[in-house]
């Protein structure tokens, strides 16, 4: 290699060598900064689609975690009103069984009848009262409602209203029904009797689709959990190798500085040449 006051290839290639070395420090120093390896589109595009991707899945599973959550507690109010209307009909029954004694005095029956009356209407108390979010299931009128179950919205759990109102398909007694005569006591004991049946079967189709929104709360909690670590995977960064890396950058950046120095003074070394 010729001696150059021109051209001083040995500090242009310590100079490449120190900037290269620079590059790879900023890059290991941004990685520890954000903890991540890939936090832009610059650092490897298709990775970071893929990222941006999961992250999208994982931001909706939020959406579908507050749908199922949201539907839990409906159906949980609905069980603990429906448990209650259960109750009432239980007490009816002891009622209405007591008034078809034929050798009831009036004055006992008419007791009995005033206490029918009010656990009666205690029932529709319950019933209307029975919501959560806007969402009652037992009241009449009642649609049920479709929560959420995945992350593209194409799928949903259905519940079902279980209309338990006076006087419906579940809890036959009906708004007005009485007690006060032997006859209307024998047909009030049937429809109670009835009406015990049907919410039992109504509450058990409640406890099930209860089971069923848990058990894929649980899974979206899960699969939202994968799909992060699965993300971190993909992007983050490991801090210990970074660490250790960054210490051989600074190191070889002092000696690259080291060796442009050296490389600077070349030119020096000419102008030996013309002393005398």
């Amino acid at each position: 290699m010729s001696n150059s006051v021109n051209t001083n290839v040995g500090a242009l290639i310590a100079l490449q060598n120190l900037n290269a070395t620079n590059a790879e420090l900023a890059v290991t120093q941004s990685r520890i900064n954000t903890g991540k390896k890939i936090a832009s589109v610059k650092d490897n595009g298709a990775i970071w689609a893929i990222a941006q991707g999961q992250r999208a899945d994982i931001g909706a599973l939020g959406a579908v975690k507050q749908s199922l959550d949201r539907g839990v507690a409906a159906v949980d109010v609905a069980l603990a009103a429906g448990e209650t209307v259960s109750d009432l009909l239980l007490q009816l029954k002891e009622k209405a069984l007591a008034a078809t004694d034929a050798s009831l005095k009036t004055a006992a029956r008419a007791a009995l009848n005033e206490d029918f009356e009010a656990l009666r209407d205690q029932i529709a108390t319950v019933t209307n009262n029975a919501e959560f979010n806007g969402v009652n299931l037992l009241k009449t009128g009642a649609t049920g409602f479709n929560a959420l179950a995945n992350a593209q919205g194409n799928a949903t759990i259905t519940v079902a209203a279980e209309v338990m109102s006076l006087g419906g398909s579940i809890v036959t007694v009906a708004t007005t029904q009485a007690i006060d005569t032997l006859t209307k006591a024998s047909n009030a004991l049937t429809a109670v009797n009835n009406s015990i049946d049907a919410v039992s079967g109504a509450l058990a189709r409640l406890g099930t689709k209860s089971k069923a929104l848990t058990t894929h709360l649980t899974f979206v909690g899960k699969l939202t959990d994968s799909l992060e670590s699965g993300v971190g995977n993909l992007v983050d960064a490991d801090l210990a190798k970074e660490s250790a890396k960054l210490q051989a950058l600074q190191t070889k950046q002092q000696l690259g500085v080291q060796a442009l120095s050296i490389a600077n003074q070349t030119p020096q070394l000419v102008l030996s040449l013309f002393r005398g």
